[in-house]
């Protein structure tokens, strides 16, 4: 258990290098004025941060899911094996279950790290530029936000992430572990880190579709307020005023860069893991293709 909570953490680690920039594109693009886009789309979205603050633009409140890495995995791998060996039998059903008990619980950890991973990718850029500098990196910025706000403050958000977090990581495990299952992953199957990475890609790709209306909630909800006056009261009226101002389109804003990133973060995140436990086991004692330590995309995945 403790070799593969560390696999974990580095193949975690490995995700977040390769998805961060899409995270901070699918953020900015959430969150913009839509009467004074600053971005025409996603590509767009990128040139302007490569060319106003350089690569390192992408890369803006990166701290904030690295710290909460290793709390985040703890959380999820304790929940989500505990949960289904209580359940009994490792079936889609109890992937599923497990899967969302995991998503609920680590809210605690990744609510507050998200919101500051927010507030620094938004921070000195359009509407937001009053704030420039405001925080020095993400601890600051979340000691800042207690300062001001207290703990509610700092668990601005929790409902949305609840809602979002919970059915989208039943869905994570159930699709990875239905995939796993079609394709027949064994330990020597030669091609089992392919399939590994394709299983895992996919995980990641349907587990953000399943919710990501509400991730774009959960986006305006941690940003209101940033740049002057608030302008929701709580989820519905968030959803409310969007629907009304934008259209649907608004609940699928930033939704190609989080499909740009969702496959190769977990791919990444996959095949970290497998290498990492092919050297620190020996190849006979390869573990098979089974649902097992599925790692949580920040703002996962």
């Amino acid at each position: 258990m403790a070799l593969d909570f560390l696999a974990g953490c580095v193949g975690g680690a490995a995700g977040v290098l390769v998805g961060h920039p899409f995270d901070t594109v699918k953020v900015r693009l959430q969150v913009q004025n839509a009467e004074k886009p600053l971005y025409r789309g996603t590509f767009h979205c990128f040139q302007s941060i490569i060319k106003q603050e350089s690569a390192f633009g992408l890369y803006k409140g990166i701290g904030s899911p690295m710290m909460g890495l290793t709390f985040i995995n703890a959380v999820v791998f304790g929940v989500q094996g505990n949960t289904l060996r209580a359940l009994g039998k490792d079936t889609p059903l109890n992937q599923f279950l497990a899967g969302s008990a995991a998503g609920a619980i680590q809210c605690i950890i990744c609510c507050p790290m998200e919101l500051a991973k927010t507030r620094m990718q938004l921070q000195g850029t359009g509407e937001y530029k009053l704030k420039t500098k405001n925080y020095k990196n993400s601890l600051d910025c979340l000691i800042k936000i207690y300062q001001k706000e207290g703990l509610r403050g700092i668990n601005r958000g929790m409902v949305s992430t609840f809602i979002r977090e919970t059915p989208s990581f039943g869905f994570y495990f159930l699709t990875y572990d239905c995939m796993t299952r079609y394709l027949g992953c064994e330990a020597e199957d030669s091609y089992v880190i392919p399939k590994l990475l394709f299983s895992g890609g996919m995980s990641g790709i349907v587990s953000w579709l399943s919710t990501y209306p509400m991730d774009v909630v959960k986006s305006r909800l941690q940003a209101d307020g940033v740049g002057g006056v608030a302008q929701y009261s709580g989820i519905l009226d968030c959803a409310r005023k969007s629907y009304h101002e934008e259209g649907w389109r608004v609940f699928t804003r930033g939704l190609t860069s989080t499909l740009l990133r969702a496959f190769p973060v977990n791919a990444a995140t996959f095949a970290t893991v497998t290498v990492f436990l092919m050297y620190m086991r020996s190849e006979d004692n390869l573990p098979e293709c089974e649902p097992g330590p599925v790692i949580h995309q920040p703002s996962s995945l």
